[in-house]
């Protein structure tokens, strides 16, 4: 017998599975006989002739005949058959009973008074255990599937891993979405129990028929405990039958480019059992598959398998509509835009006429969020004007956009030793200058630092991710190394990596001028002294990013080269660079343990120390430094114990980190020092050790360090607390 089954789809958290339509056998050959002749059905059909309609006093009458005709008939049949109500004589007469009275006696008699009415409540349960809420207890037993995968097993060695994962999968989905299970075991009635077998029975053939098992059976039965007071047992056993594999695979349909296009991208084959989830799988792949390769108008039919009990296959067709093969047309917008489609060009990565792909669309759509200029988005394709010279016809992308409100307020606050608590605050307006000109005003309120600029930047300017700024600030700050009040103006294009879009190579380029006014201890003097100081630099970075996330990597490295090429005008034209290296590396040595090492080398060429402004100079120490010490407190140190700076630094960091859910801890060991030479000598190191907590949330951990120095000098502290936004590295 031949059948055909359609697939059925809970939801993402139950089975897929397969319910099964039988059919009527096909007859075995020749032409089916009609079920009537033309000529009955003709005769049948009533007169359309202009004959005048009946009266309704006519049809009325006709109708109680036709009742009575039908009640008279009734009447004879009942008596005919029920031998208690009537009897037949030798002639064939009927003599009929006496209808039975139509109401009953005690129905006539007068209520008994009130007071003597029967107020008892009803009987007890026969159970008096189920008038506690759950007091029913049962265990739920499945019988059949070790005995059916063994029986399953016997008949092909080589299939014996397929196999057991099957019989695995059935139970672990059946455990997974039980109601029995749910239950813990207990319910309110022997009726309650009853309830969640039979559902029980049911999830357990969809889940079978999920794996290919379309003539499996499952029986519900209820035993009573052996013991006064014990649990029911509740047995469901399986009787799985044979398992359907496929046979014959056909796509209908029009052809496409390539032509294996479809069934490559189909991954069951000839021969493999019919299981829900892989086909389902298999077609979900062809749609994403076909919009990847030239085809955003695809659309795939309802499947059709068609079971054969003799040979325990079943031939599989799928319908697929390619729709047009296209390439990318025009960019069309609608909404209420935050720009033009010249500007949504930018963003893309690919061109008019390049074939379509889905995957550039998506990437489009990501960019556009990333702007962060839109509330909400959407890149669809409809068909386009024209066709391209090879007679290929173009898919336009329509964007519908709705701005975003364009303004913005933004803070963090942070503490560490040394440094003491810091507050930044900023205002943005991210479009006031279209498309994506952002004018920002910012604050610093620090212990050591206080702070205020003023910002223009043009993000994704001419080219995707490339941003320019344009800055001018006014700074104070005030730490045992130095004070200074410094007023900066800079210039900078950046191609930069985005919280949507990690790149791995970025790089920046840019000019500053920067006039400072600064109070330091010199050495040839010793005494502190105050100097105003002018420096230009053309600052340079390039960074290789091979790491999984910008916040929280857990996984890759990363490398970052700073250079800048600098002139001091304070004592005389001084020309020198300045240049520092990081890298980082982070492994995974579980799921939820991670290894992370860093390393940093900095040196100044071309310049004496004394000569460099000390907010120019290399120091060591603090959150994003040395653990353990204060702020900058690494180095040289004056007569007063106050950091001097250097001219090079070097460092190293090893962090251990454990995360459980949106917590962590993490155990540490920074070293480093710096040197007065513009060689680091890599001797001399200071270390600190400690532990931290994480607080993870949806933008990134927040950290807790508590630290201490192991081979402190005078005036270090004892601990060292740090907190901030992002791991130490």
């Amino acid at each position: 017998m031949i059948r055909t089954i359609a697939f059925l789809y809970l939801s993402s958290a139950a089975a897929p599975l397969l319910a099964q339509n039988p059919a009527a056998e096909a007859p075995a050959t020749g032409p089916r006989a009609p079920i009537i002749t033309d000529t009955e059905f003709n005769a049948a059909i009533p007169s359309l002739d202009d004959a005048p309609l009946e009266s309704i006093e006519a049809w009325q009458a006709d109708q109680d005949n036709r009742a009575a005709d039908s009640s008279a008939a009734q009447q004879v049949a009942q008596t005919a058959a029920d031998p208690a109500i009537s009897k037949v004589q030798d002639n064939d007469a009927v003599e009929l009973l006496p209808d039975p009275p139509l109401t009953d006696p005690l129905l006539d008699d007068p209520l008994s008074p009130i007071a003597n009415f029967d107020a008892e409540p009803p009987p007890e349960p026969t159970q008096a255990g189920e008038r506690d809420v759950g007091a029913v207890r049962y265990i739920l037993r499945l019988d059949g599937l070790d005995a059916a995968a063994t029986a399953e097993l016997a008949k092909d060695a080589d299939g014996i891993a397929v196999e057991a994962a099957a019989w695995n999968d059935v139970r672990s989905r059946f455990h997974d979405l039980s109601s029995l299970k749910e239950k813990g075991g207990r319910a309110d009635s022997r009726a309650e129990i009853g309830q969640r077998a039979r559902a029980d029975r049911q999830l357990l053939l969809d889940i079978l028929n999920g794996q290919g098992f379309f003539d499996a059976d499952v029986q519900v039965k209820t035993e009573p405990s052996a013991t006064q007071g014990g649990p029911v047992n509740v047995v469901l056993t399986v009787l799985p039958g044979r398992r359907y594999y496929l046979g014959q695979i056909a796509f209908a349909g029009p052809a496409v480019q390539p032509a294996n296009l479809i069934s490559a991208n189909f991954v069951p084959k000839t021969g493999d059992a019919i299981v829900a989830d892989v086909i389902l799988a298999a077609e979900a792949n062809l749609s994403v598959a076909l919009p990847q390769n030239g085809y955003p108008f695809a659309a795939v039919g309802q499947r059709d398998i068609l079971l054969d009990n003799a040979n325990g296959l079943g031939d599989y067709t799928l319908p697929v509509d390619p729709g047009a093969r296209s390439y990318f047309g025009q960019l069309r917008t609608e909404g209420s835009p935050a720009f033009g489609a010249q500007h949504i060009a930018i963003l893309r990565r690919f061109k008019t006429g390049d074939l379509y792909d889905s995957r550039k669309v998506d990437d489009l759509r990501a960019a556009l969020i990333a702007t962060g200029l839109l509330s909400t988005v959407s890149v669809e394709a409809v068909p386009g004007e024209g066709v391209a010279p090879d007679g290929t016809p173009y898919a336009d992308l329509l964007v519908r956009q709705e701005a975003a409100p364009p303004r913005s307020l933004a803070a963090s606050a942070g503490y560490g030793t040394g440094q003491g608590f810091r507050a930044e605050g900023s205002w943005t307006h991210r479009n006031l200058f279209p498309p994506e000109g952002a004018l920002r005003v910012a604050a610093l309120l620090g212990m050591q630092e206080q702070a205020a600029s003023v910002a223009f930047d043009r993000a994704n300017a001419g080219r995707r991710d490339r941003n320019i700024e344009i800055s001018l600030s006014a700074l104070h700050s005030n730490y045992d190394a130095f004070e200074a009040y410094t007023g900066r103006l800079g210039v900078t294009m950046a191609l930069v990596s985005t919280p949507i879009w990690q790149k791995k190579f970025t790089w920046s380029i840019g000019a500053e001028i920067l006039g400072t006014s600064e109070d330091a201890f010199e050495l040839a003097r010793g005494a502190r002294d105050r100097q105003l100081y002018y420096v230009a630099a053309l600052p340079g970075q390039v960074g290789f990013d091979r790491s999984n996330d910008l916040l929280d990597p857990i996984r890759g490295y990363r490398v970052n080269l700073r250079v800048s090429p600098e002139a001091s005008l304070g004592t005389g034209t001084q020309i020198y660079v300045r240049a520092i290296l990081d890298g980082s590396y982070y492994y995974p040595v579980q799921d939820n343990i991670v290894v992370a090492a860093r390393a940093r080398v900095g040196t100044i060429a071309g310049i004496s120390r004394d000569n460099l402004a000390p907010s120019r100079r290399f120091y060591g120490g603090g959150g994003g430094s040395v653990r353990g010490f204060g702020y900058q407190r690494l180095g040289p140190l004056d007569p007063n114990n106050d950091p001097i700076g250097g001219r090079s630094v070097n460092e190293f960091a090893l962090e251990g980190r454990y995360r459980f859910g949106n917590f962590g801890v993490v155990g540490f060991v920074d070293a480093g020092q710096a040197y007065e030479s513009s060689i680091p000598k890599f001797n001399d190191w200071r270390v600190g050790v400690g532990i931290g907590g994480r607080f993870y949330t949806n933008f990134g951990p927040v950290r807790l360090d508590l630290a201490t120095p192991l081979n402190g000098r005078p005036g270090d502290s004892r601990f060292s607390v740090y907190v901030s936004i992002g791991q130490a590295f």
